[in-house]
């Protein structure tokens, strides 16, 4: 289990095909703002069109990526991208026309490649052995810390240095060049049905409703992120500290959420997912009131280092946790369903922190988002120890696969990636082998 099972020409195809999808995706909100910052009441208009590109991704992740199919999930996907750029061009081509052909073309460019990320991800766990999924899903991690340490520096930039519609249509290019990009890639991926027989499946919404309490922790695990980017500045400003340092302080969050996706793909970690998922978020919430409660620009910088280094790793074990409850046909769809859960996370504490900047101080604000995405951890922790304690028997007339035979090189007890057996027990049972109806939800 090293780094070396994750190093092929394949995955760096995907790689560059992951950067050309995704970077657009961090690019669009800021890259709003500016595009129309200049109109009358430019920067409420900016807020408005990159909040209905967010709600576009929110509601186009989960709806597109339940039609993904494991067999054929090619066109799917060329599609989304090839929509998506169209949206990103229409911005990048037409900044002047009305903000409701705007926010149409917002809306195509958040909704219509919303289901990518999730396609991308089960690709690529396609393309490495089992036993290097923990490692192939920190590589992820990395490399979305790059891009959305890259992107705002390369917005501010090119919208500044150069025209506000450059980085929509560089958005625009980068989309469709990721297109190239997957038919370089495995045209779909295994559904493991071949290791035995299941009756009765349920339906995808009711395996995908069935994993509540993993997007409730995932929405959790972003929503800190969202409260330290929003609030930063109004923070440092109420310290005294130059707002200019947000920027790098920010850049700091990204470079320790990379190392943090590196440190946890280098061994196998004690515990259940669950509770190494409450460890990381809790550290992560004590490096956020830290935060809110220190005075200076070392002590704020260092807190939001260590805490993004923590939070990757909670990114992590969510979409470990997943690959344990949804069976491989509906995984790329549960990973859809887990992007829009963070988006709502990362919206719901944003909002919060912003109403609440109105009537108190940035550090309670930050202190009351702290309290809610702890609230939100503790829900999606109870959810999934419930559905644990039910796993012992058959839901819905599903019977459970046997399980496989060790692969080779897998972990002394026998799992290639949790190092434990399959089957029931703490975190061992995928939805189709959960107990009663109550169960699911």
């Amino acid at each position: 289990m090293t780094y070396r099972d994750v190093a092929s020409p394949q995955v760096l195809v995907w790689a560059c095909t992951s950067v050309g999808a995704r970077m657009p995706v961090a690019m669009a909100p800021l890259a709003l703002v500016f595009l129309v910052r200049e109109r009358p009441g430019g920067y409420a208009l900016g807020a408005v069109l990159a909040a209905v590109y967010v709600i576009g991704e929110i509601v186009g992740a989960p709806v597109l990526g339940m039609r993904l199919r494991p067999e054929r999930p090619r066109p799917h996907l060329a599609a989304g991208l090839a929509a998506g750029a169209a949206g990103f061009a229409g911005l990048g081509l037409l900044p002047d026309v009305g903000s409701l052909i705007l926010g149409g073309c917002a809306v195509l460019a958040g909704s219509a490649p919303a289901a990518v990320t999730g396609g991308l991800r089960a690709l690529l766990t396609e393309l490495v052995p089992e036993r290097a999924v923990p490692q192939a899903l920190s590589t992820e991690s990395m490399l979305n810390s790059v891009i959305w340490a890259v992107s705002p520096a390369a917005v501010t930039g090119l919208a500044l240095g150069v025209a506000p519609r450059v980085p929509l249509l560089l958005a625009a290019v980068l989309m469709g060049a990721s297109l190239a990009g997957l038919w370089l890639l495995p045209s779909g991926w295994k559904t493991g049905s071949e290791g035995g027989t299941r009756t009765g499946q349920p339906s995808t919404s009711r395996l995908l409703l069935g994993a509540w309490p993993v997007y409730v922790t995932g929405a959790a695990s972003l929503s800190l992120l969202g409260l330290a980017e929003l609030a930063l500045p109004a923070l440092l400003e109420q310290r005294g500290i130059r707002v200019g340092w947000s920027g790098p302080m920010l850049a700091g969050l990204a470079v320790g959420g990379g190392l943090g996706a590196f440190l946890y793909g280098l061994r196998t970690w004690p515990g259940l997912l669950r509770t190494r998922s409450v460890v990381l978020m809790c550290g992560t919430s004590v490096c956020v009131t830290l935060l809110a409660l220190t005075p200076d620009a070392a002590g704020i910088a260092a807190a939001l280092a260590v805490g993004g280094l923590l939070q990757s790793g909670a990114l992590v074990t969510r979409n470990l946790a997943l690959r344990e409850v949804l069976p491989p046909t509906v995984l790329a769809a549960g990973y859809s369903v887990m992007y829009a859960a963070a988006g709502a996370g990362y919206a719901a504490t944003g909002s919060l922190a912003g109403a609440l900047l109105t009537v108190t101080v940035p550090s309670r604000a930050v202190l009351a988002g702290v309290v809610l995405t702890l609230v939100l951890t503790g829900v999606g922790w109870w959810g999934e120890a419930r559905r644990t304690r039910g796993s012992g028997g058959c839901a819905g007339g599903v019977v459970a696969a046997d399980p496989p035979a060790p692969a080779a090189g897998s972990s002394p007890a026998g799992h290639p990636v949790f190092g434990r057996e399959p089957g029931p027990g703490p975190e061992g049972a995928a939805v189709r082998g959960r107990g009663d109806a109550e169960g699911r939800l």
